[in-house]
């Protein structure tokens, strides 16, 4: 069958959309009946209370969605999770299933026309899967056999560099790290990772700059904060749980600033659902100043404050600037007042979207503070500039020393649980040296030095037919990825494509010349192997490690724990391997101890995680060292604005989320908290930019980006006017991926750019 007949993209048409009025506040009760009605729907009363119970309990299980982290203290019972976990778990633990009668049933181009709402609502895939050359529909194999061709065709590469080794941010730290072992000891570090599409600008810049590519603060620092600045990030829908810390700052006194081009519901009102007594009150005002920033104006921002601090300075000296910080702690601050005097904030604040009274606004509660939080998520990372975004975010904190101390630092919000874990685990395409000594000092094997490909990289490399095979280890590559089609296609260049997954997804569908579908235990499954059942462990966004064990039957008796399946295939592979890959994997134990001797900070790992809570990693930044930089100080560096030029009747597009998404995972239909039901398909607009183009509300138009001379089209968006700057638009991933072209990245970090699209539009035929 020709793959010119697989859909990589979700289908272009509509489902029928309703508009409602946009809440005014965040959470509460509706937020309460959509989570229990998605886990009942979804596993059964039983099981949801099997579920819910249990969930991000100390001794229970990790939530699979973000990783955003517990209280340190007690927790609440039944209640420590968010509406998007809920549902998150919910679809783990679903009772519909994907066996092999499925698969008979449905070919891949059936399945490739569905919605990723309808291949996701599928359900649990039972057993291993092939899909052999030239063939229309999935096959059951057994797992000897799916480890057996892995290794085959691993071992007639030509070199190890021409195979891919993705890895998802759920994967636990066990797997992680078993899983880099194997790809090392084959011969390669092409690791790449979901950080290398979201906050590898984050670690890039903080690294630079601080010499620890985390953040610094801890979920208590949100108590003794006087000032938290929310950059780029939409917390209500994609880390609903942060609310509680934000509304824990305002209860002890602090203020917050909000900056962002879209007026996010979660963060202007908020109704503790953990508090029965305030569920039909008024809610809670987190928000005291919102800045609504044009997309990709925050350097220009951020540049405009520093610029009147260092007025104010200059005015009263020792009233703005920390000196003794600057001076004992930082390198660098004379370059960057001198670079930052080529700006005039004559040509910076058109760029912003703001007034200077407003932006002055935010200036008097950053004088008027010292301990400083600032937050961040996608809206800073993911543009050509993102690293400069997160850098600058440094400079500003550490004029004002607000790092290294209680109640202040960097905040960068990741997204999917153990995202961190696993770079702490190796997975990373440019290993440090040590790390790989390390390695080599306790296995017996000389480990590759080569940096290997990120994931644009990779796509490159299997476009180019210079990578053959492509094992993922979770996620839903294709949706998560740019430039769907120019991705397929990398994909479809392939002799073999593996995923390890709980849960059908389009990935399964864009495959290559055979494809593999190895399915693996979920977070909230027990994890039964020859020595007994197994807890995993994961890392969350403030560097802390603790267990996760789940405590539901597996969904099928043919699945593998993922340790299980990394040992499967090292074994079918590395011949030679002094590594006892069958005992690691039955033992979780014994990795960690390997994960002990290899790693710093993990000493007495086995111990110190079954104590409650687990415990954190160290943190140079956190402990006031910067030492690891390459000044032994905190950096101050250049960085530089949006250079993007709108020509007439276009605009800078941003790719979001609904409410009813976490990732690529769709739960739903609905952004109830900005106004939509029953549709994905939207384009938000700024009301005059419509009128402009003689646009109504409901509209359907074409959208058509432009990069370096090529254009890409994504058909069938219904327009909406919206709250959003002139000459901004927003709409959902993944049915906008297809417009981020593959080049356009990141500097240093090679992040796509994914916030930064130039758009034209056109009706609709």
């Amino acid at each position: 069958m020709s793959t010119k007949k697989i859909h990589a993209q979700p289908p272009e048409k509509l489902t029928g959309i309703q508009l409602i009025e946009v809440p005014d506040k965040a959470v509460g009760t509706k937020a309460i009946e959509s989570a229990l009605s998605h886990v009942i729907s979804e596993t059964g009363i039983s099981n949801s209370f099997k579920l819910l119970k249990n969930l991000n309990q100390t001794y229970g299980f990790d939530c699979p969605g973000c990783a955003w982290p517990d209280p340190d203290e007690k927790r609440a019972f039944l209640a420590e999770y968010c509406e998007n976990g809920a549902k998150a778990v919910a679809e783990e633990a679903t009772k519909n299933r994907v066996s092999p009668i499925f698969f008979a049933t449905h070919s891949i181009e059936e399945l490739s026309e569905w919605s990723d709402y309808e291949i996701g609502k599928s359900g649990r895939i039972t057993h291993p899967m092939i899909l052999h050359e030239g063939s229309t529909h999935y096959e059951e194999t057994s797992w000897e056999n799916a480890f057996s061709i892995i290794g085959e065709e691993l071992n007639k590469l030509s070199s190890p560099d021409e195979a891919i080794f993705y890895t998802s941010g759920r994967t636990s730290n066990e797997a992680a790290y078993l899983y880099q072992l194997f790809v090392r000891q084959y011969g390669t570090n092409n690791l790449p990772d979901c950080s290398n599409m979201c906050h590898e600008s984050s670690g890039s810049g903080l690294s630079e700059t601080l010499g620890i590519g985390k953040g610094s603060v801890t979920l208590d620092d949100f108590k003794h904060a006087d000032l938290v600045i929310v950059m780029g990030q939409n917390p209500g829908t994609n880390h609903p749980r942060m609310l509680t810390a934000l509304g824990e700052t305002k209860d002890h006194g602090g203020k917050i600033i909000t900056i962002n081009p879209l007026p996010e519901v979660g963060l202007m009102n908020y109704v503790d659902p953990q508090n029965p007594i305030k569920w039909f009150g008024n809610g809670q005002k987190l928000t005291d100043l919102f800045l609504q920033v044009k997309i990709n104006g925050d350097v220009a921002l951020l540049k405009i404050i520093m610029k009147l601090m260092k007025e104010k300075e200059l005015e009263q000296p020792n009233s703005v600037f920390n000196h003794q910080f600057i001076n004992e702690k930082t390198h660098g601050l004379n370059e960057f007042l001198a670079n930052l005097d080529t700006y005039t904030i004559e040509e910076l604040l058109p760029q912003t979207g703001l007034t200077l009274p407003e932006i002055k606004k935010a200036l008097q509660l950053i004088i008027n503070n010292d301990q400083i939080i600032i937050c961040w998520a996608m809206g800073l990372t993911q543009h050509k500039n993102g690293v400069d975004n997160i850098r600058e975010v440094v400079n500003l904190l550490l004029l004002k020393g607000s790092i290294g101390k209680q109640g202040a630092g960097t905040c960068p919000v990741r997204g999917h649980s153990n995202v961190q874990g696993d770079r702490t685990m190796g997975i990373w395409e440019k290993p440090k040296e040590n790390f790989l000594q390390s390695l080599e000092k306790e296995f017996g094997f000389e480990a590759p030095r080569k940096h290997g490909y990120d994931v644009v990289e990779a796509i490159e490399a299997m476009h180019a037919k210079k990578a053959k095979v492509f094992i993922g280890m979770g996620g839903n590559f294709i949706s998560a990825t740019p430039d769907t089609e120019y991705t397929a296609k990398a994909l479809q260049n392939c002799d073999l494509t593996v995923h390890v997954s709980t849960k059908l997804n389009r990935s399964h569908l864009i495959h290559g010349k055979k494809a593999l579908i190895l399915p693996c235990l979920g977070r909230s499954e027990k994890d039964i192997q020859k020595t007994g059942e197994q807890f995993i462990t994961v890392e969350n966004s403030m560097g802390v490690v603790h267990q996760s064990k789940g405590n539901l039957h597996p969904a099928s008796d043919h699945l593998l724990s993922e340790p299980a399946i990394v040992a499967g295939i090292a074994e079918a592979t590395l011949h030679t391997s002094k590594v006892n890959w069958a005992e690691l994997a039955s033992n979780y134990d014994l990795i960690r101890d390997k994960i002990e001797a290899t790693i710093s900070g993990f000493d007495s790992y086995n111990k110190r995680v079954r104590i409650k809570g687990g415990f954190y990693l160290p943190n140079n930044a956190r402990d006031n060292d910067f030492s690891p930089t390459s000044t032994g100080k905190a950096n101050f560096t250049l960085n530089k604005p949006s250079d993007i030029f709108l020509e007439k009747d276009q605009f800078i597009l941003m790719t979001i989320r609904t409410h009813d998404q976490y990732n690529t995972t769709i739960y739903g239909l609905n952004d109830r908290y900005r106004g939509v039901l029953n549709e994905r398909r939207v384009l938000f607009m700024n009301p005059n930019d419509m009128a402009n183009l003689g646009l109504s509300k409901l509209d359907t138009v074409d959208l058509i980006s432009h990069f370096e001379g090529e254009q890409r089209i994504a058909t069938k968006f219904l327009v909406i006017p919206y709250s959003i700057p002139q000459q901004c638009t927003a709409t959902y991933f993944p049915e906008a991926n297809v417009l981020v072209p593959i080049k356009s990245k990141a500097r240093i970090s090679n992040t796509p750019a994914s916030k930064g699209v130039i758009i034209t539009l056109r009706k609709s035929n």
